[in-house]
């Protein structure tokens, strides 16, 4: 193979490469939504954590809601059932927006990481996460605000 069809050949790889990419993405379910504020609550449907494939329900670990009256967005992590927790996604160091990463909550300004419990794993943040109060009604959770 000369060099002309090597290079030929890898630019057709990555472009498909590329491709499948973008396919499996616009397949996956967002984990970020945008929710209206009802009072002092946001209503967030537990449906809105299910993964249904093949008659199989599986859950999402994490969703993210948005609204534009929140200056950050909250977190919301499932452990079961009946045990969730929403944390505000500021960094108690700086007040940066925090990025979700699995079971951790992580500070791209300066490192600062969270369990997802809200808890400082590693700083310089040396305070916890805003939580906030959940109650599951008729399954819908209502994260207060207060």
């Amino acid at each position: 193979m000369d060099r002309k069809e090597f290079l030929k050949t890898c630019g057709f790889g990555c472009l498909a490469a590329i491709t499948g990419i973008s396919l499996l993405q616009s397949c996956s379910s967002s984990q970020v939504l945008s929710k209206k504020i009802d009072g002092s609550d946001i209503l967030v449907p537990i449906t809105d954590f299910e993964i249904v494939s093949n008659g199989k329900t599986e859950y999402k670990k994490y969703i993210i809601i948005q609204n534009e009256i929140l200056q950050f967005p909250i977190c919301i992590y499932r452990f079961n059932a009946t045990e969730y927790s929403a944390l505000l996604m500021k960094c108690t160091h700086q007040g940066a927006e925090l990025q979700a990463f699995g079971d951790k909550l992580q500070c791209a300004a300066h490192g600062s990481e969270f369990s997802n419990k809200g808890v400082v794993e590693s700083g310089p943040a040396n305070t916890d996460l805003r939580k906030f109060p959940i109650l599951i009604e008729n399954n819908i959770l209502k994260v207060s605000l207060k």
